[in-house]
């Protein structure tokens, strides 16, 4: 799980603003896809999340913009697990510009394992934590 590679894209027209940069809306969304494959990377599935009445929620994110990207850059965003015990998860994503290998951004978030019908956090499986950490 160390620096996985978690989503691959391509920048489109749309995607980008005014002065023709990708809008930092699509940076988040980006950044969004590739957590949900990392999670699943981690045991936090689809089924996982159904099955067990469980969810998650962002209650922190960093993003720093290092190079801009534009209309036909292909992206790759690897993740990186920094920390994942009791009720919380913490980890990095790093896009990329496939053509020049620059790193155009970077976030940092914070998650929280929910109890969907109690609505409160709630830790997450040990063995879960246990896989996650050796891997790691």
């Amino acid at each position: 799980m160390m620096d996985d590679i978690t989503y691959r894209g391509t920048v489109y027209p749309w995607h980008c603003d005014h002065v023709g940069h990708m809008n930092v809306m699509w940076y988040v969304g980006k950044f969004d896809e590739a957590t949900w494959n990392f999670f699943n990377q981690l045991g936090l599935t689809p089924a996982y999340f159904r099955e067990n009445g469980r969810g998650m929620a962002a209650v922190d994110q960093h993003i720093e913009y290092k190079r801009e990207l534009k209309a036909g850059d292909v992206v790759t965003i690897r993740s990186h697990l920094i920390e994942f015990a009791g009720k919380k998860v913490r980890f990095r994503h790093e896009m990329t510009n496939e053509a020049t290998g620059e790193l155009a951004a970077v976030t940092t978030l914070l998650g929280v394992h929910m109890d969907t019908a109690a609505r409160k956090s709630c830790p997450f499986p040990v063995e879960m934590v246990e896989r996650a950490q050796q891997k790691n």
